[in-house]
Order: C-alpha cells, then sequence, then structure tokens
C-alpha cells in the first residue's frame, strides 16, 4: 500500500498522521510537544519521533514523502522556514533539508495555514469553491487563501498571514515585532492570560470554579464549556474574541473579493457563540456587494486539515 505522513507542526504539538492518496486519514498518532521554545534542531528530533511512530505502524508498505505545515513564512523552495512566531531561536531553516537527512525521502513543506486550506480545498469544506479564506485558531492564527483554485502564495511564499492584521495600532504586542495583532488578540496564549486576568472582576464565573486558580488549566476548552453551561462571562469571552477575528477577516474580504471563510483549529471549537459573532462582525464591516455572499463554515477536516494538507503536498 502506499501512503503519506502528515506533519502539523504546531507552536505546542506535533500532530502526525497516514493518509492515503485519495485524502483518507489512515492513521493518526499520538500528538507530542513540538519543543518550540528549545530551537530547530529540538524540532526536528521530535517530528523524526512523529514520523517513526507512523512509520512502525506500516511496516512494509511504500512510504512515498512526508508533507509538513509549518508555521511561519515559508519559502518558495518547499523547505526553507522563515521567523515561525512562537518558536524560540529560530530566524532562518532548512526544515525540510534538515527533516530529510533524519529520515531519508522526499519532505515538502508548507506554511500550515496554507497546507490546511489545501486540505479543506481539495477534500474538506473549501471543496467546489474557486475562492476561499481560511483561517487556523490555534497557539497562532494562521491564514491561507485559496484564490482561483489555488494557494495565493505571494512573491515569496509570505502571503497570508491573516493572524498579523493589525486590527489596533497602538495594541499589544504581538510576538512577530508589530503591535495590535489580531493574534495578540486571540492566540491560545493570548487569549488564556487575557482571560484570566479578566477572571478577576467576574468572581462569579464558572471558569473560576474549572480552573481552580491555576491559569495552566486556561484553555479554550474550558471557556466552551462555561459558555455551554450559559456563563455570561464565558458566552462574552467568546463574542469578543469573534469581533477580533471578523475585523480581520472583513479586512481579508475587501482586498480580495471574496466572501467565503473556513475556520479551523482547536479554538474554533468554541461553537455557535464564537461563530455567530464573526459573522456578525464581517457583515457590519466588508464592503455592502460583498454581504449577501458571505458565507462562514467550519473545517470540515476538523483537526485533521493540519494533517491531511500537508500530506496533500505530496499527493499533488
Amino acid at each position: 500500500m502506499n501512503y503519506i505522513i502528515g506533519i502539523d507542526l504546531g507552536g505546542t504539538y506535533i500532530k502526525a498522521g497516514a493518509v492515503s492518496k485519495e485524502g483518507e486519514l489512515l492513521y493518526e498518532a499520538s500528538s507530542i510537544p513540538s519543543m518550540s521554545d528549545v530551537n530547530p534542531n529540538a524540532v526536528v528530533g521530535q517530528i523524526e519521533k512523529a514520523v517513526n511512530e507512523v512509520k512502525s505502524k506500516y511496516k512494509g508498505d511504500n512510504l512515498l514523502g512526508v508533507g509538513i505545515g509549518s508555521p511561519g513564512l515559508v519559502d518558495l523552495d518547499g523547505g526553507t522556514v522563515k521567523y515561525p512566531p512562537n518558536f524560540a531561536n529560530w530566524t532562518v531553516f532548512r526544515l525540510g533539508e534538515e527533516t530529510a537527512k533524519k529520515i531519508g525521502g522526499r519532505v515538502e513543506v508548507e506554511n500550515d495555514a496554507n497546507a490546511a486550506a489545501v486540505g479543506e480545498f481539495r477534500f474538506g469544506a473549501g471543496k467546489g469553491l474557486k475562492n476561499f479564506i481560511m483561517i487556523t485558531l490555534g497557539t497562532g492564527v494562521g491564514g491561507g487563501f485559496i484564490i482561483d483554485g489555488q494557494v495565493f502564495r505571494g512573491e515569496t511564499g509570505g502571503a497570508g498571514e491573516l493572524g498579523h492584521i493589525s486590527i489596533n495600532y497602538d495594541g499589544p504586542h504581538c510576538k512577530c515585532g508589530n503591535r495590535g495583532c489580531v493574534e495578540a488578540y486571540v492566540g491560545q496564549k493570548y487569549l488564556s492570560h487575557r482571560v484570566f486576568e479578566q477572571l478577576k472582576t467576574h468572581p462569579d464565573s464558572l471558569i473560576n470554579k474549572l480552573i481552580d486558580g491555576d491559569e495552566s488549566k486556561l484553555e479554550p476548552k474550558v471557556i466552551s464549556q462555561a459558555a455551554d453551561k450559559g456563563d455570561k462571562f464565558a458566552l462574552q469571552v467568546w463574542k469578543e474574541t469573534g469581533m477580533y477575528i471578523g475585523v480581520a477577516v472583513a479586512a481579508a474580504f475587501n482586498l480580495f473579493d471574496t466572501a467565503n471563510l473556513v475556520v479551523g483549529g482547536g479554538v474554533s471549537k468554541a461553537g455557535r457563540a464564537l461563530f455567530d459573532s464573526i459573522e456578525e462582525t464581517i457583515r457590519e464591516r466588508v464592503l455592502p456587494p460583498l454581504r449577501p455572499r458571505i458565507r462562514v463554515a467550519p473545517a470540515k477536516l476538523e483537526n485533521s486539515a493540519g494533517i491531511i494538507g500537508a500530506a496533500a503536498l505530496i499527493a499533488e
């Protein structure tokens, strides 16, 4: 059997899986820490571990190659990753080349949000659409733009950084060096810290009970648990988060004359409170001709979009 390994490289975890050429996820390995807080070589070591776990399940089968979806600007050479936000001691690094040295065989690298967009375009919520924007909500905020049926990469491969649209010129500092980026408001670590600080003035929120004063327990799923039980503060958090996202997406819609948004990543599981706020904000802020066409949909491949999209780099 022929198979491909897709690697979804995140700022916190690495997810890996075996994927068929037809886009079927055959097997997903256990998530392992990405070690992004150490250095690029440590990350490569973790990728090697993830690849080896998948390969151990398919001894005797034919591995066609490894596709990696990585944060940061991925050069058009298909392997060099530049300045990924939330990764320590990483400037310019030939991720594809160094990974290939460790594992052997073909390795292709694409920006993680672009890879997720490719997965949704070929097999998920973007199937049948010629134009759409994908936003991925996790440790960071990524963007992938499908324009005329192709990933829009720009002159050097760095297009589509939706998370680094500044929505407040005097806003909080973002790790990219700018101020007021949407990621600095809704990236998971930024979001959790802001909510933890706001809890001081919302002592009755169910979130306080769920985390018992421990900021490390304050993850999006906890906010969602509280929101699902009608917690007013938790619902307000998702409404505010959706507003920040919607402001950035509306700007992108106006620039690219598209009105289709696919939302993926862990934070996207917040549900209707988040999605309704995103759509409402977009409708308020896009140019009038775009409003009747607006469509906001959850990623169909859900958390597998990164793995399947990365594998599609080999399947293409």
